[in-house]
């Protein structure tokens, strides 16, 4: 007897300590954010960081291809307007080979931002890069989804906003704006966070509504005021990937995963990470992905 076909697979591309994730299911495509871009404001110099662009493209190229030889992307999701989830698409959505159906971007408001942050880093110019090129090429834009469900192929996906509810007068980073994707496929469900961390509260506000999961995409990297014990006992996931190396994680966040994760994965280390929903509520999880 043949194997039964997946219901949906999640590649965790290695872009460094940025994100990149790619959705399949049933022969459909979604991009949730697009790395580390090489591009820089000429008057902040110091934000000068390799680049994945080219890495994500080259992927999609070689992954995604439809018979008509073009990739199409039912949607784009950016989760916050940071370069190394933004800064890549661009570049995405300037291929001539790649056509984009939808993206999902929420309105970048500078006031909500510290001032560090605000003046030192480049939110503004990453965010509309982006909206310029995908205007560019017709593609529509939606910027208010919270609560929204999509589907992908046989994936059902929920989109849940984390400053929906920040109520509190401090400015923090984007961080708190980021977008969390509730993912459910083939009886095994996965929450991907993007930046989601515990400063504004979000953790412990959106846990109980995001429940126990299978795979857990490690927010803000595994760095300092992500990932809270209080979030993972809620979650109790199996499965945990890190878009990051290893020595990038924070010692208190590794401890916390290890506690309660039966696997942890890097995807500087393991080249790239692709997390397969079996169909059975069981998961798969292959490495080197990036060759």
């Amino acid at each position: 007897m043949g194997q039964t076909a997946p219901a949906g697979k999640i590649y965790f591309l290695n872009t460094g300590m940025s994100d990149c994730l790619l959705l399949e299911s049933a022969g459909h495509y979604a991009l949730i954010d697009a790395a580390e871009d090489t591009e820089y404001p000429k008057n902040k110099p110091y934000l000068k960081y390799r680049g994945y662009e080219r890495e994500v493209v080259d992927f999609l190229l070689r992954h995604c291809r439809g018979e008509n030889g073009r990739v199409t992307l039912d949607f784009v999701l950016g989760t916050h307007a940071h370069s190394d989830h933004l800064g890549g698409f661009d570049t995405v959505a300037l291929c001539e080979e790649i056509d984009i159906r939808q993206a999902y971007l929420r309105p970048y408001d500078a006031r909500r931002v510290f001032v560090m942050e605000r003046v030192c880093w480049d939110n503004q110019e990453v965010y509309d890069e982006a909206v310029g090129a995908f205007r560019q090429r017709g593609v529509p834009i939606c910027d208010d989804f919270d609560g929204r469900r999509v589907t992908l192929g046989e994936m059902a996906l929920t989109f849940l906003y984390c400053g929906t509810h920040n109520r509190t007068r401090l400015a923090y980073g984007e961080n708190v704006q980021s977008v969390v994707t509730l993912l459910e496929a083939g009886g095994a469900r996965a929450a991907l966070v993007g930046d989601m961390n515990y400063k504004a509260g979000d953790e412990r506000r959106l846990a109980p509504q995001i429940g126990k999961v299978d795979l857990l995409k490690v927010g803000h990297h595994g760095t300092v005021g992500s990932t809270s014990a209080r979030l993972l006992r809620t979650l109790c996931p199996e499965v945990a990937v890190v878009t990051n190396k290893r020595l990038g994680v924070f010692p208190d966040v590794w401890l916390k995963l290890r506690h309660y994760c039966r696997e942890i994965y890097t995807t500087v280390e393991a080249d790239g990470v692709c997390v397969e929903f079996s169909g059975d509520g069981t998961l798969r999880v292959t490495t080197g992905i990036m060759g």
